[in-house]
């Protein structure tokens, strides 16, 4: 896996729960054993942040991004003044001279603004904070923007509702770049793991269910999503925690709202999805790496969560 440079870009009077936030999930992550270099670019050497603290020593925006680039952008506060300031319009011709289709972008909250203006959400979905959604639709008439959702992707580009919304966005990164047990580690050290919203992008099944706070409850929710291809037995995942089957099964399913074979089944559908990536694996092969005991088995238990068949579902995988 190769390094992946993370760039943070500020302008002046930057929300810094816009940048900390995802900082930190990242950084966390670095420190967890995932590939990210992180970089904080600006127009100027020295940006101020909304608390009024300033950023000093800032690198001034690249010239050059290296493939597989991702860039964050931070939001501002007083969006109508700030974003009219020339260092602004700076970062708007950097992304129009610099960004390319191998790059990925990712905006926290009104930054999706500067996307707009850039003209990269051109015939995309995308979203913001919900008191900038007009402006958007504004100022991005060929998007799609839509309402009530902490963030959306749309290939390479991802906009997201902003704030604390912005550690929901890099953890969905971190999953993305360094896999599901790193960024379930982020969540668990931040103490996040709940989307807010019920009309929200689904929840990843790797974070999914784990918006509680009960160490023996995580720990076989780990033990699972670890060996994904393997059947644990409910006295086997019992014994991982020192208790009985029926208080696991009770615990498990008070903390995290799901059966602990309900939740087992979901995650190793999942992990049969990402299989389905590889054209090599037939659907009986994905089957077997995936754990299950026959292709029918699999099926069976894939129709539980998705009521499109597995075949079809990688022609859909192949089109996209």
């Amino acid at each position: 896996m190769g390094r992946v440079p993370v760039y943070f870009v500020l302008t002046p009077q930057f929300m810094m729960l816009d940048m900390a936030g995802p900082a930190e999930a990242f950084r966390v992550a670095c420190a967890k054993g995932a590939p990210f270099d992180l970089h904080w670019v600006a127009p100027s050497e020295q940006v101020s942040s909304s608390l009024g603290l300033p950023v000093a020593g800032v690198s001034p925006l690249p010239s050059h991004l290296p493939e597989q680039a991702l860039v964050m952008l931070c939001g501002v506060t007083q969006s109508i003044v700030n974003y009219a300031l020339p260092e602004a319009q700076q970062v708007v011709n950097w992304l129009r001279s610099t960004v390319g289709s191998r790059h990925q972008v990712a905006s926290i909250c009104s930054a999706a603004l500067l996307l707009a203006r850039a003209g990269l959400l051109n015939g995309r979905r995308c979203t913001t904070h919900f008191t900038l959604l007009e402006r958007l639709r504004l100022q991005a008439p060929q998007a799609r923007v839509e309402d009530d959702r902490i963030f959306v992707e749309d290939g390479s580009i991802l906009t997201s509702a902003g704030v604390t919304a912005g550690i929901d966005l890099a953890l969905y990164l971190i999953e993305q770049h360094a896999g599901p047990e790193i960024a379930q580690a982020v969540a668990r050290h931040l103490v996040v793991y709940l989307r807010r919203s019920g009309q929200d992008p689904q929840l990843s099944p790797w974070l999914a269910h784990r918006n509680h706070m009960h160490p023996a409850v995580h720990k076989i929710q780990d033990v699972i999503s670890g060996k994904p291809d393997r059947h644990w037995s409910l006295p086997e995942l019992a014994e991982q925690v020192h208790m009985s089957v029926r208080n696991l099964t009770r615990l498990f399913r008070q903390h995290a709202g799901v059966g602990v074979v309900d939740y087992q089944q979901q995650i190793r559908v999942t992990f049969a999805r990402q299989l389905l990536e590889n054209p090599r694996h037939s659907v009986e092969k994905v089957a077997e790496l995936a754990g299950f005991g026959s292709a029918r088995d699999f099926r069976r238990v894939w129709a539980k969560f998705d009521p499109v068949p597995p075949g079809q579902r990688r022609q859909q995988l192949e089109v996209v």
